[in-house]
């Protein structure tokens, strides 16, 4: 059985598919190693997978100022080296990266001992490392409908997001009984990504009044190390409590998507993934200082798509109260919303990419190295 490791570091957006891809290739028989990142986001959600083989890599993002590439060169070196040594120690076959910083050094040194490269890219602007590494890969995997300049076609296959096989919709009864929220609530989910955005929750606090006035209540989450977690009552129409829930961090985004009749988010491609499995309606805003604009092109292929719409950051003052009284308020418009994200679920792509890297394994079968051992090639 072929030994793969997969180098999925630096952001949740790049760890949990990763984490989802293992769960897979384990349950079909693959030995896997994780090669993450030492930040703080990266330990606290391997932590949730004792059953998985996590390794901490060194590694810094490129920024461009002289001790920005200073740090960067010197991440990717020692990452370098410590992947070509874990891959002699394990017999690595194959290394899965799915883009980031956390990506290069273990992919270089895959490419300099042979071993096949297989690329993810999850968002539809393709990253520095991504562009760098897929001229040099066995398989380079794309979201839908997207290709790449210079890249043969025949490399390419567009797949989903990998979630993990814990995340699934919950019918909405049992997601509220789980929040301790009634199912007479009309609630919206405010999420920024797992670490939090400051403009939306500043939304929030700003128009806490208005949306209780209109009987909406509140399930925020700040993002780790923003702000305090908390619980604010106020009058709602006819006398009644709304009740606003701040809370910095859940590692059960499923349940509260599921729980949610309006989500507004952040564009990722990991909580576009997640709206979509959970088939909750969205108004989704783009972090306007994302790389390549890439939640930007995310967020209006899915407004394309019929499945959310697009509030743009500097709109947030003056539009965004207005998207979401006439979402919250529109049954009807919610039901079209959630019919359309139900016929753009993929389904498993983990799966499907676990099919695909086996049969390209399979197809190519791995020889000994030539010259004092150091390289294996594809024949």
């Amino acid at each position: 059985m072929r030994n793969i490791v997969i180098a999925c570091g630096g952001t949740g957006g790049h760890l949990t598919p990763g984490i989802a891809l293992a769960q897979s290739l384990e349950e079909k028989g693959y030995p896997c190693w994780l090669f993450i990142s030492q930040k703080s986001v990266d330990t606290r959600l391997s932590s949730k997978y004792p059953k998985l083989s996590f390794e901490p890599m060194p590694g810094a993002p490129l920024i461009r100022t002289p001790l920005g590439v200073m740090k960067f060169g010197k991440g990717f070196l020692s990452s370098f080296l410590r992947s070509q040594s874990f891959y002699r120690k394990v017999g690595a076959d194959a290394l899965i990266g799915f883009g980031g910083f956390s990506t290069f050094g273990p992919a270089m040194a895959a490419r300099s001992k042979g071993i096949p490269i297989f690329i993810h890219e999850a968002n539809r602007a393709v990253g520095k490392a991504v562009r760098f590494l897929a001229k040099r890969s066995t398989r380079v995997y794309l979201p839908e409908g997207m290709r790449m300049k210079g890249i043969s076609p025949e490399i390419v296959r567009n797949m989903g997001y990998p979630l993990r096989q814990e995340f699934r919709r919950l019918p909405r009864e049992r997601a509220r009984k789980q929040l301790g929220i009634s199912l007479r609530d009309r609630l919206l989910v405010v999420l920024g990504g797992s670490q939090g955005a400051s403009s939306l929750n500043k939304w929030v606090k700003g128009n806490l009044t208005a949306l209780a006035d209109e009987g909406i209540s509140i399930y925020c989450l700040t993002g780790m190390n923003k702000e305090s977690s908390g619980v604010v009552q106020l009058d709602g129409p006819n006398g009644q409590t709304v009740t606003s829930r701040f809370v910095s961090f859940t590692d059960e985004m499923n349940v509260v998507l599921s729980a949610a009749d309006l989500v507004i988010s952040r564009a990722g491609a990991g909580a576009i993934a997640e709206i979509v499995r959970c088939r909750v309606p969205s108004i989704l805003v783009p972090y306007p200082h994302a790389a390549d604009n890439h939640q930007f092109l995310n967020a209006n292929f899915l407004e394309g798509k019929g499945g959310a719409i697009v509030c743009e950051e500097k709109d947030l003052t003056t539009s965004m109260m207005e998207e979401v009284r006439e979402v919250m308020f529109n049954e009807e418009f919610r039901a079209i919303l959630r019919r359309n994200l139900f016929s753009l679920d993929e389904g498993d792509a983990a799966d499907r990419m676990v099919s695909d890297i086996s049969q390209c394994l399979n197809e190519k079968p791995l020889v000994e190295g030539l010259q004092q051992g150091s390289l294996r090639v594809i024949s």
